[in-house]
């Protein structure tokens, strides 16, 4: 089939995307007009619609796929191979220590092209 016919979405989706905006929307609002409120309640009722907002969003065509994008990242990150703690204090060590000497070369490059150019120029610098 084409690729048409795979990313063709549900038209309920916009519908679903709309409410999920206008709910975070009204929340944003609702959170700052109603300072009143115990700050404790107002976070509750802001988790309670948020978690309502990414349940709506997660029954839509992107929402789903999404989900599946996030399990498999979850899938590829247990099968990579951490470092020890020896290994990554070891390697940070040879990054800085190769930065230092990346560094000081460079100033050293520099210093000598500022002696040069001022040789050129009879600028004393």
């Amino acid at each position: 089939m084409s690729d048409k016919a795979e990313n063709a979405s549900n038209p309920l989706d916009m519908v679903k995307w709309i409410i999920v905006i206008a709910l975070l929307g009204g929340l944003v609002y609702a959170y700052s007009a109603y300072e009143e409120i115990s700050v404790l309640y107002r976070a509750l009722a802001a988790v309670g619609i948020v978690v309502v907002s990414l349940g709506i969003a997660a029954t839509t065509q992107k929402g789903s796929d999404f989900f599946v994008f996030a399990k498999d990242a979850r899938t590829e990150v247990r099968k990579v191979i951490w470092p020890s703690r020896s290994e990554a204090n070891r390697m940070t060590l040879i990054i800085l220590l190769a930065t230092a000497v990346v560094g000081v070369m460079l100033y050293f490059i520099d210093m000598i092209l500022v002696w040069v150019i001022g040789l050129i120029t009879n600028i004393g610098v």
